[in-house]
Parts: structure tokens; C-alpha cells; sequence
């Protein structure tokens, strides 16, 4: 078995195999240590937005979070300790980066740019759907003669104390290093293109005696994930079936602004347009109070090109800066990003995917067996922890395995009738959601919404709980017999 990535997907899905049995599995990780969106993005300030008690494995609670969001280092640190924990080490070969992956013969043949040749019976794909950043499609994008970055690749060498810097983006990264820069920097100019809807983020440091009662009554840990699982599960709710529900949550986006933004202009500029949920909520409770201050501006004026000295805007002016930082986002619809793979009969994977990507569960994908995507296409979520549909898809990538062991099975394709019916179901469920009311990356140009699940969660696990063999056709190769 062979899996391409050392982020939560990969991690878990070795975990999973390794706890049933399976101990002959190869990771591979384009780069020197693990971690996946963990390890890349460094940036000032960089957290997760959801509370730690969920964004942690199951079967592996960390009563020693050090606060209730976590930040960036320790939740690479806790990442790196299960890996330690459960034996995953031995099996991760760093420096590798897939370019190719080809089924031939009953088999995956994968390739690195290296040129080494990697053999397996299964291909596990888990790259996730922001590990690739998206720059703008801008005039004039490298004639800028100061630094300029994307933020998942910070430029900490990059001279910005008491510079004049612009932030071009207001997504969920920007939203968490804007604050740091604000009060680094001279003046910050913020080129917004659509105002998020921002929620609090009610964050504070775990004390001590909290952190003892977690390790020493595991339940009180349990219960303050169970709430947010909950609460996450409402919001999901609102999005995909009751969007008025959605209203309550606007109505608290509103009163922040009211509370932090006194000045009436800058309140219109950082007033949504579009429904709450539509695209991702922003959870924060020091961004709105950063571009409040004298040395932020925040530009709405569409940017034309940029120049050597700056940025230019629609209207002619030239914002003259010492560095820009693009806060941009990732190409979450590039499933696998460059990574050139084929199926049977030699068939691309992105002639598969010409109209979007798409695969049963989020998994599997007609034509290419025993590849088993790991957050796949319509499988991320609007509210909640990924890391619980990572662990539904390491088990349901475990019992396919399983399958495999039985005698005269050499390979697992999926119907395509199987996975053409549930790519309607799920398509026709999301055109119902706020997430095709407007622009955003969850959609493509199109229209198609190619990235989340329509639903809840404890559906996902639900039909994910068990392999229906019936799904698939089940092929034995000549001399592969079991």
C-alpha cells in the first residue's frame, strides 16, 4: 500500500491499516519532515478555527492543548507525537514528490521527480484540497522589485518592521496575519476584493488545573468536544437546509461589526454582500479590531496590475508599497494537483475529471481501481473538524483493503452506475445549499460545487461505515488469485 502524503489524511489512514494488521505500507512526502497544511503555513499567527477537543484524533484526545485554538507549531507538534506513538516513522520516505501514478497490470506504478519507482497494490492519495497556493491572476505579478509572498510560503527574512506592506486577500489566513502585521508595520494596505462574514473566536489559554482535570477525568475533555460537534452540526444544518437559521448566526456577524467598526465607511466596506456560509466564515476576535487602526487601509477598489513600486487600482492610483503579501488561497478544485495519473486502458485522470472532479464517497472513482482519494472531491466541510471525515475514510479505505485479502479479488473498481448516481444525489443537494449562491472556492467557474459534502457529518459516517462489495466490481487477474 502506498500513500502520498504526511498531513492529518495520510497519517490517519496509516494508523488505520497499521491497527488492523496491515504493516506493509510506504508513505510519501515531497518534503524533509511531516505535517501537510501544518508544516507550510508558517505565517504570523497562523491557528486553526476550530476548537482543539476536535480538531484532534479520536483515539488520540490531547488533554495538554495549550489553549482552546490551537496555533500552528503545536498542532504540527501533536501531529509529529502521533506519528511517534503509533509507529508511522519507519514507513515515511521524505524527499519524494509523485509526479505520475499508473495502473498497470493489476498494479500501481507511482513515480517521483527523483526518478524512483515506487510499487504498490493500493494508491492512497492524500495531498488534501489546500496544500497548493493560488496566486492572482494579476498584470505585472513578478515586476515588483520589493518582497512579495504568498502566505503558505512566509518570507520570514523578508524586512517588515515599520514598512509600508499590502495584504491582497481577506480570507481565512489573512484574517489570522493581518493582526500580526498591523502591529509590525508602518501602514497596512488591504486590497479586498468581497468582505467575509466574520464570527468571535472565543479563545483562551487551557490552565493548569484545566489541563490536570483532562487527564485525569477524560470525560470532561469529551464533553467540551461532543458541544462543539454539536454546534458544528447545527451550522451545517442551516447552510444546506434552513438557511433563515443561518440568520442568527448574520445577526451576531452584524453586532461585531458594530462593536469594533465605529467609522460608518469602513463598515460599509467590511459589510458581506452574501449570504452567511455562502462562502467559508471567518472565526477571529482581533481582526476587525486591527483594520480599525490609523495605520490600516482597506482598499476596495479593483486592483488593475502590478507595478514595480506597488499596486495599481482600477482608478489609476498607485499604491506605492515596500512588500506585498498575497493572501490568496489555495486551488482547492486541483485535485492531486500535477500529479499525472492514469487508469485502466491508460485513461487520465483529468480527462475523468474534465468537468470537475468527482468520486463515490469522496473515494473512488470509476476506471482507476484501488485508488482510494483521501479528502477527495465533496468531502470538506462548511462547519466542523475535518479530521472526523479523514477518520471515515481511513476506515472505509481499510475494509477495502480487507477485500482485497480475500481469495480471487486482485482489484477494486467501482460501478460507474454507482458512482454516477451518487454524483447527481450530491450535486443535486448542493445546488439547494448556500454554497451556490455565490463566487467562491468551494466552486468552479461553472458553477459546480466540486469540494463539499451536502450534508452532516454522522451521515458521511454513516455511508461511509461500511464497504458495500456489491459498489464495486470485484476482478481477478490471471495468476493473481489469491
Amino acid at each position: 500500500m502506498l500513500i502520498v502524503g504526511t498531513g492529518f489524511g495520510g497519517i490517519a489512514t496509516a494508523i488505520e491499516l497499521k491497527r488492523a494488521g496491515f504493516h506493509d505500507i510506504t508513505i510519501l512526502e515531497q518534503a524533509d519532515e511531516p505535517g501537510g497544511v501544518w508544516r507550510e503555513n508558517t505565517y504570523p499567527g497562523a491557528a486553526c478555527d476550530v476548537a482543539s477537543p476536535l480538531y484532534s484524533f479520536s483515539y488520540e484526545p490531547n488533554p495538554r492543548w495549550p489553549r482552546r485554538f490551537s496555533l500552528q507549531p503545536d498542532i504540527h507538534a501533536y501531529l509529529k507525537r502521533v506519528i511517534g506513538k503509533y509507529g508511522i516513522a519507519p514507513h515515511i520516505r521524505y524527499g519524494q514528490e509523485v509526479t505520475a501514478a499508473t495502473f498497470d497490470e493489476g498494479r500501481w506504478r507511482v513515480e517521483t521527480a527523483g526518478g524512483e519507482t515506487y510499487e504498490a497494490d493500493v494508491f492512497v492519495p492524500a495531498v488534501g484540497q489546500l496544500s497548493r497556493p493560488a496566486m492572482p491572476d494579476l498584470p505585472g505579478l513578478g515586476t515588483f522589485e520589493g518582497p512579495a509572498f504568498h502566505s503558505a510560503r512566509w518570507d520570514h527574512e523578508a524586512p517588515l518592521e515599520g514598512k509600508r506592506v499590502a495584504v491582497i486577500g481577506t480570507g481565512a489566513s489573512a484574517i489570522q496575519f493581518v493582526p500580526e502585521l498591523q502591529k509590525r508595520v508602518a501602514k497596512l494596505t488591504i486590497f479586498q476584493r468581497t468582505a467575509p462574514h466574520i464570527m468571535a473566536k472565543n479563545d483562551a489559554r487551557y490552565t493548569g488545573w484545566q489541563q490536570r482535570l483532562f487527564r485525569r477525568v477524560p470525560a470532561t475533555q469529551l464533553f467540551g468536544r461532543l458541544r462543539i460537534f454539536l454546534l458544528a452540526e447545527y451550522a451545517t444544518y442551516a447552510m444546506t437546509h434552513h438557511p433563515v437559521l443561518a440568520k442568527v448566526f448574520e445577526a451576531r456577524t452584524a453586532q461585531l461589526r458594530r462593536r469594533y467598526l465605529k467609522d460608518p465607511e469602513l463598515r460599509r466596506k467590511l459589510t458581506p454582500g452574501f449570504p452567511l456560509g455562502c462562502k467559508r466564515i471567518l472565526f477571529t476576535s482581533n481582526y476587525l479590531p486591527a483594520v480599525a487602526q490609523p495605520n490600516v487601509e482597506v482598499e476596495t477598489t479593483r486592483i488593475r496590475e502590478i507595478t514595480p513600486r506597488g499596486v495599481r487600482t482600477e482608478d489609476g492610483v498607485e499604491h506605492e508599497v515596500d512588500a506585498i503579501v498575497y493572501g490568496t488561497g489555495f486551488r482547492a478544485t486541483e485535485f492531486l494537483g500535477t500529479m499525472k495519473v492514469h487508469g485502466l486502458g491508460g485513461r487520465a485522470l483529468s480527462d475523468a475529471w474534465a468537468g470537475g472532479a468527482r468520486a463515490y464517497l469522496g473515494l473512488s472513482v470509476p476506471g482507476f481501481p484501488n485508488l482510494f482519494c483521501v479528502y477527495g472531491p465533496n468531502t470538506n466541510l462548511g462547519a466542523g473538524s475535518i479530521i472526523y471525515m479523514l477518520e471515515r475514510q481511513a476506515r472505509y479505505i481499510r475494509q477495502a483493503v480487507e477485500q482485497l485479502t480475500r481469495p480471487g479479488v486482485s482489484y477494486l473498481d467501482v460501478r460507474p452506475e454507482v458512482e454516477e448516481r451518487y454524483d447527481t444525489e450530491v450535486q443535486r443537494r448542493l445546488s439547494r445549499s448556500v454554497w451556490s449562491a455565490c463566487s467562491s472556492w468551494y466552486r468552479q467557474a461553472d458553477g459546480r460545487v466540486s469540494t463539499n459534502w451536502p450534508g452532516l457529518v454522522t451521515e458521511y459516517d454513516r455511508r461511509t461505515r461500511r464497504l458495500d462489495p456489491a459498489d464495486y466490481q470485484l476482478v481477478t487477474l490471471p495468476g493473481k488469485a489469491h
